[in-house]
């Protein structure tokens, strides 16, 4: 039953707005060669300085210069923003259901009715 409940749910979620807005944005996003490129070379820079700080060493400051200049490229890409702006439309949604979620477990551990 339990099982049945949360396959329904999840078809939901991924049949609702915030998803498909996600998804459209997250391939444009990809489609974005100039996004894409930066994105990359951000997460290069990132797992540089997680390998310094795994070795003890510290991340360089032109290190985070560089990231931070990385960063507001990318930003001001109009393909980021949507993912970003979906993405977070997207989690609002998923707390809101966690909510609801919360708020049924609390409601079915006060209840004396079974439901089957």
């Amino acid at each position: 039953m339990l099982e049945d409940k949360a396959k329904d749910l999840g078809r939901s979620i991924g049949q609702s707005e915030e998803y498909k807005a996600v998804k459209r944005s997250s391939e444009a996003l990809n489609a974005d060669r100039e996004a894409t490129t930066i994105l990359r070379q951000m997460e290069q820079i990132r797992q540089d300085a997680q390998s310094m700080i795994d070795r003890g060493d510290e991340p360089t400051p032109a290190m985070e210069q560089q990231l931070d200049a990385l960063l507001q490229q990318v930003q001001g890409n109009p393909a980021y923003q949507r993912a970003i702006a979906a993405q977070d439309n997207f989690d609002k949604l998923m707390l809101r259901v966690n909510q609801w979620i919360a708020d049924g477990i609390r409601a079915g551990a006060t209840s004396s009715i079974i439901l089957g």
